[in-house]
Parts: C-alpha cells; structure tokens; sequence
C-alpha cells in the first residue's frame, strides 16, 4: 500500500510553507496534525530546496530540526504510537544529528552528492535512505535546466548513484528514489517523469514521488502555489497508477482520502485474491 510523506517544513522560506511551523510549538502542534490525517511518515526540513534558495548553516539547521525531532518522539511515547521521522538534509553532519535525535530516515535531495562525507555517513548510520535526482543545485538549478531525453538520463544517474552506495558500503535495500520532479526540470521534464514513472520500477528501489504544489501545476492552468490541490491530487494518483511507494505532500488528509477511494475502485475490478501493494 501506498505510504503518505506529510511535509513538515521548519523554515522561513520554503516555497509553500515557509513561517507556518516557526516555532518549536507549533512545528511540534503541526506534526502531530499530520499524523492525525494519516501521515505514514513525516518529512522534516530546515533548509528551503526552493529554486534559488541560499544555504544555511549546518549549525542553523541543526537547530531548527533535532529540537523538533526531539519533542515529535517524546509526544509519539506519550502517546504510545508509532511516528516515522525523516530528515530532508543534503548535509552529513546534519543527517547525523537527527538520526541520533530519533529520526528514522535521511532524505537527501542531493543523492547523497552534496556532502563529501554523505556516502561514508549514511553507512555508518545504517538507516533508510531516500536519494533524490537534481541537476544543480537549489541556488541555480532553475537557471537553465537541459536533458536530451529527460528520463533515460534520471534513471542512468540513479543507477550509477546506487552502484556507488552499494560500493561505499550501504544496502541496497534500504534505499528509495526520487526522481526530483522541479529540481532542475523543464516543464516538459516534469511531465516526462510523471508519464513514464513505470520506467524506473527497473531500478529495483521504492520510489517516492514528490509532485504536491509543484509549479509545474501552475504552468498548466495559471494557479498559485496554495491553490493546487486539484493538481497535486491528480498526480498523485497518477503517479500510485504507475507505481509510486510513497507520496511526498502537504495536504494530507485530502491525500489520504483520494488514495483510499483509488484503492477501492483498483481494488472491485480486481480478482478477490488480489493484495493492493
């Protein structure tokens, strides 16, 4: 069955919820809620990966996320329930921290890239891995995006990035991939992925699509950022139809919902001994 990613953005400036959770309070109040709308997993960032967003620190990051990975575990033994933590970094030292702090996974919209030491620290940590395709980085990677066929390129990068994490010593079978739908894409980029996602089920991982409020939404009917339900909801369920493991969004509960109705219709046109994955 299909996991839900709630997205838990503990910075000023990420693009569609940047400042909602500025306090440890209410990042606490606000994953909680996730996980009441039937979050599988929540996604905690410090760092806006936004099209032109400036790095922080890795001190300032630190301290925007393990005080809230902290609290969320102390609230998950009060409420003797069980909450999967990942920690969206691009940073090793970072990654480190939070798992330390009670985080469970290590998202890394860099493929474990960025750092020189992320290889080597996610060995040593030994948790799930999400490794995330972009090209360029956050500060850039909208300046001029250029692929000659979008996905056999993607697909080829993950495949060597796996080969180099099974090298550097990490399992292959805790590891998930993304393909990084508006990290350095086109809108024809980003629509390529969406339509020929099937593709990368070769690769043999869990794949995680992470479409909600892209802008690619808004390039197609003129929609803000916090006006793309409708669109994030259709790709979703177009990306479960091609063979998504987990769904990165915001909106969890209209999410949780959509799925379920998918999952019943998929669900009466098939024979009674049929398992939804």
């Amino acid at each position: 069955m299909v996991k839900i990613m709630g997205i838990l953005n503990v910075t000023p400036d990420s693009f569609s919820d940047g400042g909602k959770f500025d306090s440890l309070e209410r990042a606490v109040k606000g994953g909680l809620s996730l996980v009441d709308e039937g979050a599988n997993i929540l996604d905690i960032g410090g760092e806006s990966t936004r099209p032109g967003a400036q790095m922080i620190s890795v001190d300032e990051e630190i301290s925007r996320t393990v005080p809230v990975i902290m609290a969320l575990r102390e609230a998950a033994r009060e409420r003797e329930a069980d909450i999967v933590i990942s920690i969206d970094t691009r940073k090793a030292d970072v990654a480190k921290a939070a798992i330390l702090a009670g985080a469970d996974i290590w998202n890394d919209v860099s493929g474990l890239t960025f750092d020189a030491h992320s290889e080597d620290v996610a060995a040593q940590l030994g948790c799930p891995l999400i490794l995330m395709h972009a090209q360029g980085r956050p500060e850039d990677m909208q300046d001029n995006p250029h692929y000659e066929q979008a996905v056999p390129e993607i697909k080829d990068w993950l495949a060597k990035r796996l080969d180099a994490c099974e090298f550097a010593g990490i399992e292959r079978s805790n590891i998930t991939i993304d393909p990084g739908i508006g990290f350095g894409k086109r809108q024809e980029d980003n629509l390529a992925i969406l339509r020929e996602l099937s593709r990368f089920k070769s690769l043999g991982c869990p794949i995680l699509m992470g479409a909600s409020r892209k802008s690619f939404i808004g390039r197609i009917d003129g929609s803000r950022t916090d006006d793309r339900l409708g669109g994030s909801l259709a790709a979703a369920l177009w990306s479960i139809q091609a063979g998504a493991d987990i769904l990165r969004v915001h909106d969890v509960s209209e999410t949780v919902q959509a799925v379920k109705v998918w999952e019943a219709i998929a669900a009466s046109h098939m024979p009674s001994d049929y398992v939804i994955r």
